[in-house]
C-alpha cells in the first residue's frame, strides 16, 4: 500500500522538482509544471463514480500527468481497482489513482514518466543517461 510520503519521495528524488500546497493539497512540479498531486475526492466525483458503479476509494487519491487519452483509456482498462477518471478530467491527459491498491514498483514507474512528461528535455536525458 503506498502513501502520499512514498509519492513525496519518489518525486523530490527526481531533479528540478518541488513541492507545493494548493487549495490545501500536496502537487509536485519540475521546472514549476505539475506532473504529480493530491486529489482528494469532490462531491461531484463520488457521486459520478457510485452512479457508474466504481467503489469509492478508501484511502488518498493521487492526479498523475500521462502522455496522452490513450495511455489514460490503457491503464484504467488493464487494471480498473488502481486507475480511474472522472469527468472533470475528461479530455485531459490524466488518470487518478487508489494509493491503497498501487504497489511500489509501479509508483515509482508512474511518478518517473509523470516526470518524463513535463521536464525540461535536456533535464530528462540527462536524468535518463544517468540511469543507464
Amino acid at each position: 500500500m503506498a502513501t502520499l510520503d512514498d509519492v513525496r519521495a519518489l518525486a523530490l528524488a527526481l531533479p528540478r522538482t518541488d513541492e507545493k500546497v494548493s487549495w490545501g493539497s500536496a502537487h509536485w512540479r519540475v521546472s514549476s509544471k505539475g506532473f504529480v498531486w493530491e486529489r482528494p475526492l469532490r462531491r461531484a466525483d463520488e457521486a459520478h463514480l457510485e452512479a457508474a458503479g466504481v467503489p469509492l476509494p478508501d484511502g488518498d487519491v493521487l492526479g498523475v500527468r500521462v502522455a496522452d487519452e490513450g495511455v489514460k483509456a490503457a491503464l484504467i482498462a488493464d487494471d480498473p481497482a488502481v486507475y480511474f477518471t472522472t469527468p472533470h478530467f475528461d479530455g485531459y491527459p490524466a488518470v487518478l489513482v487508489r494509493l491503497e491498491r498501487i504497489g511500489a514498483d509501479e509508483l515509482r514507474e508512474l511518478v518517473e514518466e509523470a516526470w518524463l512528461q513535463r521536464a525540461p528535455k535536456t533535464v530528462a536525458a540527462a536524468w535518463l543517461a544517468g540511469k543507464s
